[in-house]
């Protein structure tokens, strides 16, 4: 019987360690670089893209994070939030490909940025704010590779891109997916347009009617009053005189 409960016990505890284990994993998996938010619509002008940085370290700070964007669909007017502590690099590259704009060719990039001189603590993360002008449109998904650096000397390459199909990798690239606008959505979003405009106009003319109705009773009741005055008024010299003679 003992040696039973004894087995028992072990193999309680051996699915316990395996649980933790299981959830430890997925933690860990869970704790990689990313951006914010998932998705944008393609060609998007005049927007924000946080980089969230996490420490998963247990005795080491992140003192250094690079992020590299891509030069075969670039983004174009990218400036950098200042950040408390953190020094940014931006490295700007010619781009092989001119992007024509509305305001003309644009020849250059930004291809990288690095912030430096600050730190995350184990168990914290940091995002990082870039804005941008516009991005590409002809692309359905951005990648962005990215590094972080440790006190302790270690580089995690967050560069690994999931195939179609296949579990996501141990170190994944954040990755932005450009949504399409269908015209069904915009057609929609006109013909909400219209009807609110009909609306506010039917509302306006018939408030409208309602006040000229308001204005032409008033004036048939001041008609009124004017004549029962003058019959009043009629009446009492009449009597008058009546009493006279």
């Amino acid at each position: 019987m003992s040696t039973t409960r004894s087995a028992l016990r072990r193999a309680g505890l051996g699915a316990v360690l395996a649980a933790a284990a299981v959830l430890c994993a997925a933690g860990a998996a869970s704790a990689h670089v990313t951006v914010h938010p998932e998705s944008y619509a393609k060609g998007a002008t005049d927007g924000v893209l946080s980089f969230r940085v996490p420490d998963e370290e247990d005795t080491a700070s992140t003192t250094e994070v690079q992020v590299f964007l891509p030069t075969d669909h670039p983004v174009l007017g990218v400036l950098v939030r200042p950040q408390d502590g953190w020094t940014p690099k931006v490295t700007t590259t010619k781009l092989k490909t001119p992007v024509k704009t509305d305001d003309g060719a644009i020849t250059e990039a930004v291809t990288e940025i690095t912030w430096t001189g600050g730190k995350i603590a184990a168990g914290q993360y940091e995002d990082f704010d870039v804005a941008f002008g516009q991005l590409p449109d002809d692309t359905g998904q951005l990648v962005f590779k990215a590094l972080q650096t440790y006190s302790d000397g270690k580089t995690v390459r967050w560069i690994e891109e999931a195939a179609a199909g296949a579990d996501e990798p141990e170190n994944p690239a954040p990755v932005l997916r450009l949504t399409t606008v269908s015209a069904k959505s915009t057609d929609t979003a006109a013909g909400s347009t219209k009807q609110a405009d009909t609306a506010a106009d039917t509302g306006a003319a018939a408030a409208s009617g309602t006040g000229d109705s308001t204005a032409r009773g008033l004036g048939v009741a001041g008609l009124v009053v004017g004549v029962l005055g003058l019959a009043a008024a009629g009446f009492a010299v009449v009597r008058t005189r009546s009493a006279r003679s």
